[in-house]
């Protein structure tokens, strides 16, 4: 259920990106989410009947859900109901000599090994660096850990991670022949186990300086963003930018060619076959853009028959 719980959080995360301020949600998907929600907390047992059972009627409920995203509790509060504590400057990293294999080595000790980036993470959590090889063509780009990539310590892990997964693979790739990160390196606290929230600014501006040294071992020749808030954080927020005349078309990341596309959790709500063959439009033109072979079979990916 967590899954569902956050798939919801991130549609509406999305939708508030997208400028909406207010959802229609019925009462049927209003008594799933309580039940849900209590089950997490401990507040209600693990059996809930379905709301069909219990004849509510499917009335849309127009301003129900006012704010996004609804489970996802103050950004200021940590898991213990402290304050999460202020970030100093951001850090100064400066490479070492060596191959890039050794540069990645070094930069994954310094940030599993930094002391405020361990301040912020949840106990029994890890810190999640990336995954690949520093060789990449290819720099998929996230925002920051969920609660199953903090549990095991590698991105895109989860649900969304196992799609990212086979539309790398339906590239002819592999994760071990790409390079996958996020924006930041811990997951952005949260005082409940469920649930994700959007990092803050000085969150991302504290956490760059490591993907822009990841960047610089790697030298990918295109970094894939995934989501609003990745492209936002690579690009810097714009009050006038609207997010669908970014997908599809070329942006630069400190002169590296960036593809924006929607993140694989929207993929996981949205199974439209036409939004399905957009990304997939975005993937040939990043595989394009690298020099790979495409063919026929991959170009007919999604088209409607």
């Amino acid at each position: 259920m967590r899954a569902q719980l956050e798939a919801v959080t991130e549609e509406l995360r999305r939708l508030k990106a997208e400028g909406v301020r207010h959802v229609s949600v019925s009462d049927s998907t209003l008594v799933l989410l309580r039940a849900a929600v209590a089950r997490q907390v401990g507040t209600a047992p693990e059996v809930v009947e379905d709301p069909a059972a219990q004849e509510v009627p499917e009335v849309e409920v127009p301003r129900r859900v006012a704010r996004a995203p609804v489970s996802a509790p103050s950004a200021g509060t940590r898991w213990d109901g402290q304050p999460i504590a202020p970030l100093p400057a951001p850090p100064v990293i400066t490479l070492p000599a060596g191959s890039r294999m050794e540069q990645m080595n070094w930069l994954r000790e310094r940030v599993l090994n930094c002391p405020v980036c361990r301040e912020h993470v949840r106990p029994g959590r890890q810190l999640v660096f990336g995954v690949g090889t520093p060789e990449a063509e290819i720099f998929f780009c996230g925002e920051g850990p969920g609660a199953e990539e903090e549990m095991q310590g590698e991105p895109f892990v989860g649900p969304a991670g196992q799609l990212l997964t086979k539309i790398i693979q339906a590239m002819g790739l592999s994760r071990e022949k790409v390079y996958i990160g996020n924006v930041m390196k811990w997951r952005p606290e949260m005082p409940t186990e469920w649930g994700n929230r959007e990092p803050t600014p000085e969150e991302i501006a504290f956490s760059l300086p490591f993907l822009r040294a990841q960047l610089a071992i790697v030298q990918p020749k295109v970094i894939v963003a995934l989501g609003n808030t990745a492209v936002n954080a690579l690009l810097a927020p714009g009050p006038d930018r609207k997010m669908k005349d970014l997908r599809g078309h070329w942006q630069t990341f400190e002169g590296v060619p960036l593809m924006f596309t929607y993140h694989p959790s929207y993929l996981l709500r949205n199974t439209a076959l036409s939004v399905k063959r957009q990304v997939w439009e975005h993937m040939l033109l990043v595989m394009e853009r690298v020099g790979m072979e495409i063919s026929e079979k991959q170009r007919a990916f999604f088209l409607q028959r």
